[in-house]
C-alpha cells in the first residue's frame, strides 16, 4: 500500500507559496515518475500541481569512512555542511547558505561560483549505483532524471575556513525574506540580477511578491504572495531583458 502525506506548501516551501496537496512518499521500490520536491527550496508549486513525491525519511543519513562520504538524498545541505566542518572534510564549504537537500542539489548541480556539488561526486544511487561518468554535469544542470537516493563523495582535502568565510561573505547581499534563491541562471559572461536591474525592475512589486531591492535575481514573498504574482514577475523580467539586450533568461527554479 502506497504511503502519502499532506503538505501545505504555503508553509513548507522556502518562498511560502503553494497549495495544500497530497504527496507520495518515495523509496527505491515505488517510484513511478513522480516529481520529487525535496525541501521545495527552488520549486514553485502551482495550485494545479500533480504527481509529486518526497523521499522517505530513511534517506536522511551521513556515513564517512576512509575518505569516502555517503549521504542520503533527503539529507539537508546545511546538515552536510555542519558534518563536514566538524569532521574537517573539505569540499562542502559552499553548502553553508544553500537550502535544500543533497538529492535535489545534485540533480541541479547546485553551487556557488566554481564550487559545485558535482566536483567531489563519485557516484549516485538511482535505480542502482551509477558512476558519475554516466551523467552530464554543467552549470546548474545535470541530466539525472531519476530520484537520487544516495550520493557517494570522495574527500580530497581538509575543511578550508578561509574559503568558508569568503563564500559566506558573497552571500551577504542576499535578501532574508522568503524566496526560492536565484530565479534565473546567469547568462554566460553576465549576471541575471544585473540585467533585471538594468531594465528598471529591481524593487517592483506585484501583489505580495517583490523583485528584491537587495538583489534583483531574488523574488521575495513580502506576505500573501501567490503563484500568479511570481509568474507575472518572471515573465515580465524575461520580456524586458530580451527586448533590451536580446538575452532570453532561463529559469534556475522549477515551475510545476
Amino acid at each position: 500500500m502506497e504511503k502519502y502525506k499532506i503538505i501545505d506548501f504555503s508553509r513548507f516551501s522556502s518562498i511560502k507559496i503553494g497549495p495544500k496537496i497530497k504527496v507520495k512518499i518515495i523509496d527505491e521500490n515505488n517510484y513511478n515518475g513522480e516529481f520529487l520536491i525535496g525541501n521545495a527550496t527552488n520549486t514553485l508549486i502551482s495550485p494545479n500541481a500533480k504527481n509529486l513525491g518526497i523521499l522517505d525519511e530513511k534517506y536522511d543519513f551521513i556515513e564517512y569512512k576512509n575518505g569516502i562520504l555517503k549521504v542520503g538524498g533527503k539529507t539537508k545541505n546545511r546538515r552536510l555542511y555542519r558534518f563536514a566542518k566538524e569532521n574537517n572534510l573539505g569540499g562542502f564549504e559552499f553548502l553553508a547558505h544553500l537550502p535544500g537537500t543533497i538529492g535535489g542539489s545534485i540533480k541541479m548541480n547546485a553551487g556557488v561560483k566554481e564550487e559545485e556539488i558535482s566536483n567531489n561526486l563519485l557516484a549516485v544511487k538511482t535505480d542502482k549505483i551509477r558512476d558519475k561518468k554516466e551523467f552530464n554535469f554543467s552549470y546548474r544542470y545535470s541530466d539525472i532524471n531519476e530520484p537520487v537516493f544516495e550520493a557517494v563523495f570522495e574527500i580530497k582535502r581538509d575543511y578550508d575556513p578561509v574559503l568558508d568565510e569568503k563564500l559566506k561573505n558573497m552571500r551577504k547581499n542576499q535578501p532574508s525574506l522568503p524566496s526560492l534563491g536565484s530565479v534565473f541562471k546567469n547568462p554566460k559572461g553576465d549576471f541575471a540580477g544585473r540585467l533585471i536591474e538594468a531594465v528598471g525592475l529591481k524593487g517592483l512589486i506585484k501583489g505580495g511578491v517583490m523583485i528584491s531591492d537587495i538583489h534583483a535575481n531574488f523574488f521575495v514573498n513580502r506576505g500573501g504572495g501567490s503563484f500568479e504574482d511570481m509568474i507575472f514577475l518572471i515573465n515580465l523580467s524575461k520580456e524586458r531583458v530580451f527586448e533590451k539586450f536580446g538575452i532570453l533568461l532561463q529559469e534556475e527554479i522549477k515551475i510545476l
